[in-house]
């Protein structure tokens, strides 16, 4: 998986945006919650009151404030008494809570200094106690409650004196020692509550005090929740931006990678021996080509995300969890995190082990078809329709069942996460809401937590997702290195040779053998024979006898295994493939055409030659009367394979395409064999003229279509068993009498005639 991974350097600079996007995408998606918790906790619950510091407060709840506790002087610090001047800072304060129409007198309100949040915090800790003990001496009833105690042990005619003042100026009054004492009880019970539930009374008194300087209480919560809203706008749209970027880029990289992999596989394909197209199999070669470089980049398109988009999200909603939440639920997330990893590692047991199925069997199934496709006219002619059918469906439903269990137990698994998400859910509430009632938690750091638990469940659900797809990528990638990294058997040197232009076209077979890959025995053995410039040569022997693979070692689609092939005084392995197949003409035994037209197919070797010498190499292959019987001539289209001509046809353009290349050597590997015995005999006839100082080596079935070559080597059993010319083989060897008797009568054969 490594190996193909690294192809996607390529699109470094695309995989490095993708990167910084998804750094800012979990940011945001981390920075959701929190003002969600905001909007609930201090735009609903507080009226738009962040903390217990005050940023504006009257002189006088100052002074009452600062009576319950030692700390006044630390407090104070924090604070200005507005003057006749005010700074910027407090005119934007005094704006913000009491409007610009709003007029002061001097000394009359203190107002925050800029400080950093750390110090606020701190002071919010200082201001908690005093607070809630100032308002909760406001109250009517509880105020009764501290006069009693205070007038406990006076004499009845001082008592009604002491209820009608005002408890705060009684309290301030008192020596320190005795306000303690009295306050002592009171004071001991607020020291005792949660932290949460002092911090929101607490933010209850100074929403008191803003109602008491005037403040629009209802405006400031109102400006809260929009400008909070605002930004949780902004930064949704940043995370919409962000995603749709990854996104599109995650998809051009990916096809980019698919690009690169087709390229590769391609070109390696390209240069392969006919001993690795057999074992790789075309059918496995075009899988390997589409579907498994398919897997590859449905992989990629999720891979970024789950390398560093879950990571950030899993990790950063876990330290928001412990940091901005109770972190006694932390637990929960736990048990997600364990049921999830169980059911993912169960389904990942029981799949991975099909994913190397399913490839082979898709193999399987194209192979079936392209099998059958190709052989339609047989599979009809032979009446074999349902046979192949049911072969066809043999394969089909192997592969049908495979994925079907793949795919019932891929779906499985989302359902069961779903489960979990909601189970999850309703755990969180459940416990969430004890701790709630009983004030260990606000209701926004509920929802945050239910927030952040569900992005850290997304996270390990993206990281399941992509662990079931990464085994079958894992069997492609696999696959498609096997093809990169497999080395052609016929490759070039180091140091290539030069052709010796003193023995142009020469073609010679020194003690040649030749034996197939894994084969036990040779194919060929000691063939020895020399193919002269001007002169043809002709090979002909019994099915079998290896006349195919011999003009097959000459363009080096396999290489000799023993022995010597030289062309121009050069041996074939010593000179660049480039350099040798450019000088020879190779008519196939079966005429391939390409899909396109007349045209390109016979100026394929050669897109830019003339069109006089195109109409040559047709009018010499006898193609031109069946070419100018079509309505668009050469521009007529030629269907793939050339289904849309006959044998003949198709034998005659693939003639022209080898003599419109103008090679030194011809190579004809029974290519007249669908041609009628008049235009076999007028092609020759033309053909030697075009060939006069070339080199023609021609396999053929027909004794007519090689009775008058230069020389004629007879095979049998993969040895020479005669070499000469037709008369001196009629005489002197038996083998290539029988072929020729075989065909032709005495007569036809003495006079030497056939044609």
């Amino acid at each position: 998986m490594i190996k193909v991974l690294k192809n996607v350097k390529k699109s470094c600079w695309s995989v490095i945006v993708i990167i910084i996007l998804l750094c800012i995408q979990a940011t945001t998606d981390l920075a959701l919650p929190d003002y969600t918790s905001k909007i609930v906790n201090v735009g609903i619950q507080a009226g738009g009151i962040e903390t217990a510091v005050p940023d504006i407060i009257s002189k006088q709840d100052m002074e009452n404030l600062l009576i319950f506790t030692d700390l006044s002087k630390e407090i104070l610090e924090n604070y200005t008494l507005m003057g006749k001047e005010q700074t910027k800072q407090e005119k934007k304060i005094i704006h913000k809570y009491l409007g610009k129409d709003k007029h002061l007198e001097e000394n009359t309100v203190y107002i925050i200094k800029p400080i950093e949040d750390k110090k606020k915090e701190e002071l919010s800790k200082q201001l908690s106690s005093p607070l809630m003990e100032m308002t909760a001496l406001q109250n009517k009833e509880q105020a009764e409650k501290i006069k009693e105690k205070i007038t406990a042990n006076m004499p009845e005619t001082q008592k009604p004196y002491i209820q009608s003042q005002d408890l705060m100026e009684l309290i301030k009054n008192m020596p320190e020692e005795e306000r303690k004492q009295i306050l002592s009880e009171f004071t001991n019970q607020i020291e005792k509550m949660q932290e949460s539930i002092k911090e929101q009374a607490a933010i209850a008194s100074v929403k008191e005090m803003y109602i008491r300087l005037g403040v629009d209480i209802d405006k400031l919560q109102n400006d809260y929740i929009l400008i909070s809203g605002m930004q949780m706008l902004g930064i949704a749209s940043i995370t919409m931006i962000s995603a749709i970027s990854i996104m599109l880029l995650s998809s051009r990289v990916a096809a980019k990678l698919g690009k690169t992999l087709r390229d590769k596989v391609f070109k390696k394909v390209i240069h392969f021996s006919n001993k690795e197209l057999v074992e790789f199999s075309t059918a496995s070669l075009i899988t390997r080509s589409t579907n498994d470089i398919q897997q590859i980049q449905q992989l990629i398109t999720m891979l970024f995300r789950v390398i560093v988009y879950a990571p950030i999200i899993g990790i950063g909603g876990f330290i928001k969890v412990l940091t901005k939440s109770d972190s006694q639920m932390a637990w929960i997330i736990g048990v997600a995190i364990l049921a999830i990893l169980f059911i993912v590692g169960t389904l990942f047991i029981m799949v991975m082990p099909k994913f190397k199925k399913l490839q082979e069997l898709i193999d399987q199934l194209n192979q079936v078809a392209r099998e059958i496709l190709t052989g339609l006219p047989v599979i009809r002619a032979f009446h074999k329709e349902e046979r192949e059918e049911g072969r066809f469906n043999k394969a089909n439903t192997n592969l049908m069942r495979t994925d079907l269990f793949v795919t019932r137990a891929m779906s499985m698994m989302m359902p069961l996460l779903m489960f979990i998400m909601n189970s999850i859910m309703i755990l969180i509430v459940w416990v969430g809401g004890h701790n709630v009632d009983q004030g260990i938690m606000q209701v926004g750091d509920m929802m945050a937590f239910i927030q952040y638990t569900m992005q850290i469940v997304m996270a390990f659900l993206m990281i399941s997702m992509v662990s079931i797809m990464l085994p079958r990528a894992a069997v492609s990638a696999k696959r498609i290195n096997e093809v990169i990294e497999t080395e052609s058997s016929i490759k070039d040197r180091e140091e290539v040779k030069n052709f010796d232009p003193n023995k142009k076209g020469l073609v010679e077979f020194k003690n040649v053998s030749f034996r197939y890959p894994d084969a036990d025995t040779e194919i060929l053995s000691d063939i020895n024979f020399t193919a002269k410039p001007g002169e043809t040569t002709a090979i002909i022997g019994s099915t079998g006898s290896g006349k195919s693979t011999i003009v097959n070692l000459l363009p080096r689609f396999y290489d000799v295994t023993g022995g010597e092939l030289l062309i121009d005084g050069v041996n074939i392995k010593e000179v660049a493939q480039k350099e040798l197949r450019d000088k020879i003409g190779f008519v196939p035994q079966k005429g391939i055409l390409f899909s396109g037209t007349i045209e390109s197919n016979i100026k394929y070797a050669n897109q830019t030659m003339s069109d006089e010498q195109m109409k040559e190499s047709a009018e010499i292959a006898q193609a031109t009367e069946f070419i100018y019987g079509k309505e668009k001539k050469y521009q007529e289209p030629i269907a793939q394979g050339g289904s849309n001509v006959s044998g003949g046809q198709k034998q005659r353009l693939s003639i022209a395409r080898a003599i419109a290349k103008n090679p030194e050597i011809f190579v004809f590997d029974d290519s007249f064999s669908a041609l009628d015995f008049k235009t076999d005999s007028k092609l020759r006839e033309a053909l030697a003229s075009k060939t006069k100082n070339k080199t023609v080596i021609i396999v053929a079935q027909r004794i007519s279509t090689i009775m008058n070559a230069e020389k004629i080597v007879v095979l049998e059993e993969g040895k020479v068993v005669g070499i000469g010319t037709h008369e001196e083989l009629m005489k002197g060897n038996e083998t290539y009498r029988q072929i020729a008797l075989s065909q032709l009568s005495e007569e036809e054969l003495g006079e030497g005639g056939g044609k």
